[in-house]
């Protein structure tokens, strides 16, 4: 691909975006290195270019250039309107690939890539245009253009099939490529659905291995390289085992090498037990060999400190620079239950049950007890794996490879932490559309509330509302404990989906079956009244006593029998939506294996009703074969309670639209982005004065009150005579964040002398505060209206999160907020809007005229557009926001800037 118009100039001097470097997945599932070109980097160019055959430069610049011209080009950048990357392979870093954008006007720039011969077709240029893509847009440029000769077919399909809106036309000999910057939810599924590709590719090496190398394995008693050596060869693992071991010839009857070097055949995987210090050097052995999966189970690395942390890095060096991938260290190990693998790379003590459930642990020491409980529970595993430090596979990788694997219908996640929250958002989306996600994410308080400078972040800092907001959005079921993440997915590996909350309820004992009622009504389901049909029916079955409403009370004395037709009854009714049978054997004149093979018979004709049982005996009936319960098994009756509630809520987000996120055609990014830049230049704290946030909330139409910032007295009394009415006066001072608590606010001021008396008071008022005065903001009296909340702080993980509640001086009392995270879609505002305490105000509570719900969503969603273009925005409040039956007004708003985080390439690895 190449452009006609060639470019000359000095590079300009600017600082260097380190931050922007990154390493990326190839299709193959292994990676290289991107990252901003140097001026110093002329000689590694030249070399790279001189590497290119002549058929690729002709592609390139249309013709034979001049290797000196093409190396000066290259490296001409300023890192904004001529900007440029390199691909790097291999342990010495060899330059690969070249790519680059140059400003041509009009917010336009020209791109153009270069590949050696050798790693075309690997899917580099599409993720080096992505990434350009990216910066591009974050500096401005809205389109790129392109010139490609027509037999360049290979990078015509690049730009076709990159997933940015794309125009192509043929043009005097050659072709005209136009395409947008912006990275739409389209760009972004396309890109995703790519790097599904190469995350499949990657972890197939690691849980269907063709071969393994043990490095560390052992004989020694207790040792992890014995327990992993027993357990691979006790799940009969289909594959060859290479035990790398320097002082044995034979370790469990299998032939071992002195070294990875001395391995006959090519290995897929090494799984690596050895001491920390020792791990380095034996990967880089391993990558020599061509090993491009390393599972390290060691420990003594950045979990024990900065020796270790050193250890850490020098190991990520190794994977990075021969392209392998890596999972932990500090791990368990991985498992693959399909018949044709066959793999359990662990150094755990219980074999891992055969299932359909994907699960991941960060902790090591917690994928044992999951893998124990597994076990207890008859829940059935289709693969495990421990990331441990989670260097390079994380969570996210594991979802877009459950994603399309057969054997997993349930992924289960145990996180500590998140690696890139906003692609896990995208991704478990997608996700559990299809496969239902569960989750416990450790750390639900925070060890201090960080000091925050609005109501937003004070509100926001209080708990982990951002991961909960992140999982609402998402459609994760977050389960509170170990023991309720196992319940759910156990209903829902086993059993359908509630259709509906509607649940009917048969015990064989009083208590618990009121019990049941009471946890069923409490996590919101509805326990429904049965029809009387229905229950003449049951009478003519039951023992003399048994009480049929709902709860249907069998009473003791029935049978196995009765209890399979009771539940025969309910389903061919058709009455509820899941049932929940109890069993008290203490009472019971049959057995809990007779009423357990019962309701397994009636789940054969259940016709998409959700079947749950609670057997309060602490006995986990099984099914003999795969070791799996057909119907799901509770110990108490507020576990089954809890499980079919999120089975209820999951179910009811699947049948959700989407949603969509608005364009809003009339706002002026350019503007925003203009002041902020003015306001960056400045330095300083970074907060906005009130009449560059009136001006900044206007460029996005939110509707700000009319103001005035004046400087003294006078000019206070000059902006109420052009005001003409009553106005409010209040303070502006650095640090004041609680204005009316401070005094520095005064309502219905009218006349001459009450501003000057006002204006005064406020004075005075902010200096006993410890402030000083800059300043006045003089505006007209609102009309009533609901006090309301919006606002924003950017997460450096999540990017911005926002939030909308009861606004006013008591919003932090009350505490009324939902929050979401961006891109905002009109759903997430209708759902936040409707989760509020307040909602009843907003709808017109007793007999008050209803307010004009469209105009708060249409600012929540303005607001969400505005702080998704302008990373820079770090903190956000409009507050109060007045809502009214004539529309919403923002009163009062704060808003913090700071330089915005280095765009990354899309798909890059942790560094």
């Amino acid at each position: 691909m190449a452009t006609r118009r060639g470019i000359t100039g000095e590079a300009l001097s600017a600082a260097y975006p380190s931050a922007e470097a990154a390493d990326v997945v190839m299709q193959d599932g292994t990676s290289i290195h991107f990252r901003p070109v140097r001026a110093g980097d002329a000689d590694r160019v030249r070399t790279f270019l001189e590497g290119v055959s002549s058929d690729s430069m002709v592609l390139r610049f249309f013709g034979a250039a001049s290797i000196d011209w093409v190396t000066r080009w290259a490296v001409d950048v300023d890192y904004k309107d001529r900007y440029a990357i390199v691909a790097e392979a291999g342990p010495s870093r060899e330059i690969v690939a070249h790519g680059a954008y140059i400003a041509s006007g009009d917010g336009c720039a020209e791109v153009a890539f270069l590949v050696t011969d050798r790693q075309q077709g690997h899917g580099i240029a599409t993720l080096m245009l992505m990434h350009l893509a990216s910066v591009a847009n974050r500096h401005g440029f809205e389109h790129f253009t392109a010139e490609v000769l027509p037999g360049n077919h290979r990078m015509i399909d690049v730009f076709r099939n990159c997933g940015l809106p794309c125009s192509v036309r043929n043009e005097q000999g050659v072709v005209e490529i136009e395409l947008e910057t912006a990275l739409d939810e389209r760009a972004l599924e396309a890109f995703d659905r790519r790097e599904q590709a190469a995350t499949r590719n990657a972890l197939h090496r690691f849980l269907a291995p063709r071969s393994i190398a043990v490095i560390g394995a052992s004989q020694r008693r207790g040792s992890v390289g014995a327990a992993l050596m027993e357990n691979l060869l006790a799940a009969g693992f289909s594959g060859a085992i290479y035990p790398v071991n320097t002082h044995s010839e034979k370790v469990c009857g299998l032939e071992a090498y002195a070294s990875i070097d001395a391995v006959p055949d090519p290995v897929d995987m090494a799984v690596i037990a050895i001491p920390a210090p020792r791990v380095p050097d034996v990967a880089a052995a391993c990558a020599a060999a061509g090993v491009r999966a390393m599972l390290v189970l060691s420990a003594g690395f950045g979990e024990t400190g900065e020796e270790g942390k050193l250890l850490q890095q020098q190991l990520l060096d190794v994977c990075r620079r021969s392209g392998a991938r890596l999972i932990g260290p500090n791990c368990l190990g991985v498992v693959n239950t399909d018949p044709a693998v066959r793999l359990d790379a662990t150094f755990t003590v219980s074999a891992v049950p055969q299932g359909n459930v994907g699960m991941i642990s960060q902790s090591g020491g917690l994928g044992v007890a999951l893998i124990e409980e597994a076990n207890r529970l008859g829940v059935g595993v289709s693969s495990f794996v421990s990331v441990g430090n989670k260097l390079d596979i994380s969570g996210n990788d594991l979802l877009d490879y459950w994603e399309l694997d057969p054997a997993t219908d349930v992924i289960l996640l145990y996180l500590e932490s998140f690696g890139n929250p906003r692609r896990f958002g995208r991704l478990a989306r997608r996700v559990g559309k299809t496969k239902p996600i569960l989750a416990v994410k450790s750390g639900r308080t925070p060890a201090g509330v960080r000091a925050s400078s609005s109501h937003t972040g004070a509100l926001l800092s209080a708990s982990d509302v951002t991961v909960d907001a992140l999982f609402r959005q998402a459609g994760v079921i977050r389960a509170d404990t170990i023991g309720e993440l196992f319940d759910t997915a156990a209903l829902l590996s086993s059993q359908p989906l509630p259709r509906g909350r509607r649940v009917a309820i048969v015990t064989n004992g009083g208590g618990p079956g009121i019990v049941a009622a009471d946890a069923c009504v409490a996590a919101g389901l509805e326990v429904c009244e049965l029809p009387a049909s229905l229950q003449a029916e049951l009478r003519r079955l039951l023992p003399r006593g048994a009480a049929v409403s709902n709860p249907v009370d069998m009473v003791a004395t029935v049978s196995a029998d009765q209890y399979r037709r009771t539940v025969e009854l309910l389903i061919e009714a058709d009455v509820c939506d899941a049932i929940l049978a109890l069993f008290v054997p203490a009472i019971s004149t049959t057995t809990a294996d007779a009423v357990a093979a019962a309701l397994a018979g009636a789940a054969a004709k259940a016709n998409g009703i959700t079947l749950a049982s609670v057997f309060m005996d602490h006995q986990a009936p099984r099914s003999s074969a795969a070791g799996r319960v057909s119907v799901s098994r509770f110990q108490f009756p507020e576990d089954a309670a809890r499980a079919l509630a999120n089975a209820v809520s999951y179910g009811e987000w699947r049948l959700r639209p989407s949603g969509v996120v608005p364009a809003f055609e009339d706002c002026d990014r350019d503007a925003a982005a203009a002041l902020i830049g003015r306001v960056l230049a400045r330095g300083g704290d970074g907060w906005l004065g009130m009449a560059e946030v009136c001006e900044l909330l206007a460029c996005y139409r939110l509707p700000m009150i009319e103001t005035r910032v004046v400087q003294s007295e006078r000019e206070a009394v000059a902006a109420w005579a052009q005001l003409g009415q009553p106005v409010v006066l209040k303070g502006v001072a650095p640090g004041l964040l609680h204005k009316t608590e401070s005094g520095a606010v005064v309502t219905s001021v009218s006349g001459e002398d009450e501003v000057l008396a006002a204006a005064r008071a406020i004075s005075s008022a902010v200096t006993r505060a410890g402030h000083a005065l800059e300043g006045l903001i003089v505006q007209p009296m609102a009309a009533a209206g609901v006090e309301m909340l919006l606002g924003v702080v950017h997460d450096a993980s999540f990017g911005p999160v926002i939030a909308c509640g009861a606004g006013g001086a008591t919003a932090e009392l009350l505490g009324d907020v939902a929050v979401r995270i961006t891109p905002l879609t009109d759903r997430d505002a209708a759902e936040m809007l409707g989760s509020l305490r307040i909602s009843p105000l907003l709808h017109g509570y007793r007999g008050a005229p209803p307010c004009d719900v469209g105009a708060v969503s249409d600012a929540l969603l303005r607001l969400g557009a505005m702080v998704e273009a302008h990373p820079e925005i770090a903190e956000l409040d409009a507050n109060p926001l007045l809502a009214s039956p004539q529309g919403v007004l923002i009163v009062d708003a704060r808003v913090r800037v700071r330089p915005a985080q280095a765009v990354r390439p899309l798909g890059a690895l942790r560094n």
